[in-house]
């Protein structure tokens, strides 16, 4: 009732920030989409930008050698075809000869080459990104052929190949983007809205938009967006599954496991989940069905695993209720760790984050029916990048880890001595199974990730709650819309039904 009270209450809070206009109806009879994110750009340079609103929108601009479909499939993109040597340290890439960049400049080899060498630093200055210091050598023999030279074999690194390709010698990234994709840079009003236009110079047709305009507006408060699609001033919007209801019109929603997972954090180095049998007990106390129906509202995939099964050929499927149910096993592993009495616990939890709050407050009841007393510590995000993410000060905690393609971004967190490993999870059996995943052929590499998914399972590192599912909410004649497992709003494939 509170929610609801709060939402008519909303004023119309874009009135002034954004322009109405009705589509297919202006002086040029163009198409608009009107939609939003919940976050400013960190930076318009896709080699400084590490956001993920920022990334959802501008892999409309920019492209790479590969591209990724629906499934997370690498498909080509500025190379139309490829070979890796039989050693994994020779990537042969044949370059499109029909591509333009936005600013008119014709797309070859000598932009690939820029773009790497200032990726991996043998350009003679700092690497702008760690991961391609692995690139030894790269070498053009004409136009339309690149040849990447590796130190070491490397499983992800075609993945890599999708980061942007940027003209040669361009300079104003971080003002003026430029790139080839199918959407144009047209316009950033910082704290209010970035505007990107149908490249009509495509070079893909399947790929090319069918809209002309894309105005992304800037919102961080979901009631505001709640107003903005019942007034008709967004076309599309992302929101919370219970939000959407409050809507009363001639919309249509959708949802999707978004690559996501929600897990309760045990810091593996404090007492008393430096034992493996309190983990599993915790493991076996939390009834994450009722978490998904209660908080999510039933819009969540049930996970027993770090990876999201959108993981496709990655996803371990043989630990499906690896850990059901049942309070009176969770006692009997107590009992067996000398605390039969339970014991108390903390959760600490960025307050910033409704649904992990909420989640919390149910896993909180849970553990009590096993003698767990646990208390919720909420924090500001910034308090808990520090304590908990950089510095590893806590007990518990419940967060949601965003999915990446390449399942080693994912389960580097788990490794020895890894910066980011705040569960402070160790095992050499583990890094091993890692260390074989990366260096195997493409092919041969799943297996080794799917032990690595098996390990932390069995181990209890965590408990993995749940993918919460993307919701999208658009004007019913808006079609096309399509989730990914990573960040990305594809406006190509967006356009009205006459």
């Amino acid at each position: 009732m509170k929610k609801h009270t709060l939402f008519l209450a909303m004023t119309l809070a874009l009135t002034s920030a954004a322009a109405v206009f009705p589509v297919n109806a202006s002086a040029d009879e163009k198409t608009v989409v009107r939609t939003n994110i919940g976050s400013e750009p960190d930076s318009l340079d896709p080699f400084l930008s590490a956001a993920s609103d920022t990334e959802a929108i501008f892999h409309n601009v920019f492209e790479g050698l590969v591209l990724f479909d629906e499934t997370g499939a690498i498909i080509p993109g500025l190379a139309e075809s490829w070979e890796i040597s039989d050693d994994g340290l020779t990537y042969t890439f044949h370059l499109r000869d029909d591509v333009t960049f936005h600013n008119g400049k014709e797309f070859s080899a000598e932009d690939v080459i820029y773009t790497y060498e200032l990726l991996s630093g043998l350009s003679g200055e700092e690497p702008l990104n760690s991961k391609f210091t692995n690139v030894t050598g790269l070498e053009a023999p004409d136009d339309e052929t690149v040849i990447i030279t590796i130190a070491e074999p490397d499983s992800s690194f075609l993945q890599l190949n999708r980061v942007a390709v940027v003209p040669k010698d361009y300079t104003e990234l971080a003002t003026a983007p430029v790139g080839t994709g199918p959407f144009v840079f047209e316009k950033y009003i910082p704290g209010q809205e970035v505007i990107l236009k149908k490249n009509e110079a495509y070079y893909e047709e399947s790929r090319a938009a069918k809209i002309d305009e894309a105005d992304i507006f800037i919102m961080t408060d979901e009631s505001a967006v709640l107003t903005a699609m019942q007034s008709g001033q967004l076309d599309l919007a992302t929101v919370y599954a219970d939000n959407a209801e409050y809507l009363n019109g001639d919309f249509t929603v959708q949802s999707a496991p978004q690559n996501m997972v929600q897990l309760l954090a045990l810091n593996n180095a404090e007492e008393p989940f430096d034992d493996p049998l309190v983990r599993q007990a915790v493991n076996y106390a939390i009834d994450k069905d009722q978490i998904v129906d209660g908080v999510f509202a039933g819009y969540a995939t049930k996970l027993d695993s770090n990876f999201s099964p959108v993981m496709g050929e990655f996803f371990n499927d043989e630990l499906e209720d690896f850990y059901p149910y049942d309070p009176e096993k969770a006692k009997e592993l107590l009992k067996e760790a000398g605390l039969a009495d339970g014991f108390e616990m903390t959760i600490t939890v960025p307050s910033n984050y409704q649904k992990h709050v909420d989640t919390a407050l149910v896993i909180i009841e849970q553990l009590k029916a096993v003698g767990i007393r646990a208390e919720l510590k909420p924090v500001d995000w910034g308090t808990w990048l520090e304590d908990v993410y950089t510095n590893f000060k806590y007990q518990s905690t419940i967060v949601g880890l965003t999915g990446k393609l390449d399942p080693s971004d994912i389960l580097i967190r788990y490794t020895t001595g890894y910066r980011r490993n705040f569960v402070n999870y160790e095992n050499p059996e583990y890094d091993e199974f890692f260390a074989k995943a990366k260096t195997a052929a493409p092919d041969e590499a799943a297996q080794y990730y799917k032990e690595c998914q098996r390990l932390l399972t069995e181990d209890a590192a965590a408990v993995y709650i749940s993918d919460p599912h993307a919701i999208a909410v658009s004007r019913s004649d808006l079609k096309g819309y399509t989730f990914y497992p990573v960040s990305f709003l594809d406006l190509s494939r967006l356009y009205y039904e006459e």
